[in-house]
């Protein structure tokens, strides 16, 4: 062999071991693996997943959301746009602008199944969604965030929200043994879009961890994820009724934490809200608020991408894969380390990125 093969072979492994250790020194996401895949009950397994740090070419997503209008979709938005730049990918981002417009995110599908994308993202505003759909799916869909019933679908890149449900009614559950350990408790749920995203699961987990307390479900009322119909619930469940917990949304749970006080009854009702916002974060720390999930939209909006082009490179579907719920209370200890929980305060939504 000749000198200059021998440097070339002896630059090659060079390289190839300089990757191998740059490979193994990057930074993991934790991470679950759930099954069986896109059921209520599912175990969960440990996972450190090693992301990409650049695309084999600058791959096209359609990314649809049902809407930008809280913060838990915002966050989404951050994940995804950050992480299409730092892979050199492009993304298009559509809101439905409601969970109630299924027509339009079903117009949008059909757009991004037709043009020029090589994979779509779907955050659907129902889960029988591409039951509408009669086409056959020529692309590669994932579904982000919301379950989709589909067997056309096999990953889904999110959290098991029967299990936000679980976790919730489970800290009232065990607060309300605390607290009236001889008397029973009452729980109003300020629920969202009735059978619609997640709501009717985080409904299923939150009775299943009561079952056997001392806390009733003493109401129940669902509506769109928007702050003023929540303030017009409160007034009438508050003229109806003083439930000793008020559970909802993080949007809902916003409106409560204004609204109980104006009526002076910070002091009479705990506020638990189902996900985390920047507006509860701030009512962990002053006390307004004593629980909130956190499922890591951030990291979710992250893995999204990166799991959408692995598949576009090879990849087999990744099942049922995303973060691990982590539960915020009042406890300085729960509230550190919120780097993929909330987008940057000064972020606004951004619906594209070109390489």
């Amino acid at each position: 062999m000749g000198k200059f093969w021998q440097r070339l072979l002896t630059l090659i492994t060079f390289c190839l071991m300089f990757t191998g250790v740059a490979l193994a020194n990057a930074p993991t996401w934790p991470l679950e693996q759930r099954s069986p895949f896109n059921v209520k009950i599912q175990h969960a397994k440990a996972l450190n997943y090693q992301p990409l740090t650049k695309a084999q070419q600058p791959w096209r997503i359609c990314a649809l959301v049902p809407h930008l209008k809280d913060a838990y979709w915002i966050g989404i938005d951050y994940g995804l746009i950050n992480h299409a730049k730092a892979l050199g990918v492009s993304l298009d981002l559509f809101e439905a602008g409601s969970y109630y417009h299924q027509d339009k995110q079903l117009e949008q599908f059909s757009s991004c199944m037709q043009g020029d994308y090589d994979a779509i993202l779907l955050g659907a505003v129902s889960p029988n969604l591409l039951e509408q759909y009669p086409k056959p799916l020529t692309k590669p869909v994932l579904a982000l965030v919301n379950k989709l019933n589909t067997d056309q679908v096999q990953t889904h890149i999110g959290v098991n929200w029967y299990q936000m449900g679980l976790r919730a009614g489970n800290f009232i559950k065990t607060d309300a043994k605390s607290q009236h350990p001889n008397q029973s408790a009452t729980l109003a749920l300020l629920a969202g879009p009735e059978n619609l995203g997640g709501t009717d699961l985080v409904e299923q987990g939150i009775r299943h961890a009561l079952e056997g307390s001392n806390v009733t479900i003493s109401a129940i009322q669902h509506a769109d994820n928007n702050r003023n119909l929540y303030r017009d619930q409160l007034q009438i469940l508050l003229k109806a009724q003083r439930p000793d917990y008020i559970l909802g949304s993080a949007v809902a749970i916003e409106a409560a934490v204004s609204t109980l006080k104006q009526k002076q009854l910070t002091q009479d009702i705990k506020l638990v809200s189902s996900y985390l916002s920047p507006a509860i974060l701030r009512g962990l720390k002053r006390q307004k608020v004593v629980y909130s999930n956190d499922d890591l939209v951030v990291l979710q909006g992250k893995l999204a991408i990166d799991v959408t082009v692995k598949q576009l490179e090879g990849a087999a579907p990744f099942g049922d894969i995303g973060p691990a719920i982590v539960e915020r209370t009042t406890s300085p200890n729960t509230l550190s380390d919120l780097s993929v929980s909330l987008a940057e305060a000064d972020f606004y939504p951004l619906y594209q990125v070109r390489p």
